[in-house]
């Protein structure tokens, strides 16, 4: 019988909206977490492992393999955000320390054995630097082809940098792994480019405090208020412990960007691309030739796409030029929900 399963291998900096994505996968059917890789960028690498393994735990699924790969950026220094994600990576969130152990095995070597072990089955889901991958790719070269398929949250095509006026995050903390793993992709058949959520769309996944208490009042929970004038650092009370570490982790999210003047939101980038993953989530797409800036102090970390063919060059990416927010929280609120009814 047919191995009906979505296999996913997971490489990320948690982070808030990593969480979020997190608990979406570990609430979806059919999908199947084969490891989770970390890497440094919104907190330090061993802190990403922490967060993941508390998370796991506290959904059920300790028995995924959780890795360290680099802890630094291939060339320049590591910047982390804590400002933007709280001290642990999760807001106000508090979860029990973990019972697990980060794996003895590196990153690199998880990648690989995956793709040897299960070639064209596995699809990876990117939503931190691409330190690891990049490394990955350095160590086996067809890596890209032997994935089922590639989805990157990164980047910001036509549209301002939330990092610096053109720069994303994620590909800002590591512009030359980001280069390395695109030129590894240029040429390669249409269905294994990378799908790239970038920040045009992921920003227009704006969590609000409806869609917290919608998935409090699902799951049995009762109320949720997230007070949009109420003073910083308040923390949940919900009995449920699935709903207060989303309610306290948004929450600190939704601060931050006030602070900023964007609304009390939080933008859910992670989610939508994990959704991408999953197949669960619509979106139209382009297809474009990427590259990074790694040498102008001006624009480093600026993603350029061609689409019009200019460079001469073969595609490297899709990049989704489309989506559906509704839909995304429709199911957001469904899935959590439903994870907060069992494991809360």
């Amino acid at each position: 019988m047919a191995d009906s399963r979505r296999r996913l291998l997971l490489d990320v900096d948690t982070g808030i909206d990593d969480a979020v994505a997190l608990l979406y996968l570990l609430a979806t059917p059919g999908v199947s977490i084969e490891a989770i890789t970390c890497t440094a960028g919104n907190v330090g690498a061993r802190q990403v492992a922490t967060n993941n393994l508390a998370l796991l735990e506290l959904c059920g699924h300790a028995g995924v393999e959780v890795a360290v790969g680099s802890e630094v950026p291939l060339t320049i220094p590591l910047v982390t955000t804590e400002e933007t994600h709280g001290d642990q990576g999760i807001g106000y969130a508090v979860l029990p320390p973990p019972r697990g152990h980060i794996s003895g095995r590196h990153a690199v070597d998880v990648w690989l054995e995956a793709v040897r072990c299960h070639p064209g089955q596995v699809t990876g889901l990117v939503t931190g630097p691409l330190t690891n991958l990049a490394l990955a790719i350095r160590a086996e070269p067809d890596l890209p082809m032997l994935l089922k398929g590639l989805v990157i949250m990164g980047g910001a095509f036509n549209y301002p940098g939330n990092t610096t006026p053109v720069a994303e995050w994620n590909i800002h903390v590591d512009p030359h792994a980001a280069k390395e793993v695109f030129a590894a992709y240029e040429g390669l058949p249409h269905g294994k480019l990378p799908v790239v959520c970038a920040l045009e769309t992921t920003e227009r996944i704006e969590c609000t405090p409806a869609h917290v208490d919608a998935v409090a009042r699902a799951a049995g929970a009762g109320r949720e208020l997230l007070d949009p004038d109420g003073p910083a650092g308040a923390r949940s009370s919900s009995d449920n412990a699935v709903v207060a570490c989303l309610s306290d982790a948004l929450r600190f999210y939704m601060e931050f960007h006030r602070l900023y003047d964007q609304g009390y939101v939080a933008h859910l980038h992670d989610l939508f691309a994990a959704m991408v993953a999953t197949g669960e989530a619509g979106f139209e797409e382009r297809l474009a030739t990427v590259d990074v800036e790694t040498e102008s102090s001006l624009t480093v970390g600026q993603t350029v796409a061609d689409f019009a063919g200019m460079w001469k060059r073969a595609p490297n990416a899709r990049i989704v030029s489309g989506n559906e927010p509704n839909a995304v929280f429709e199911l957001m609120v469904r899935r959590l929900s439903h994870l907060a009814r069992i494991h809360g």
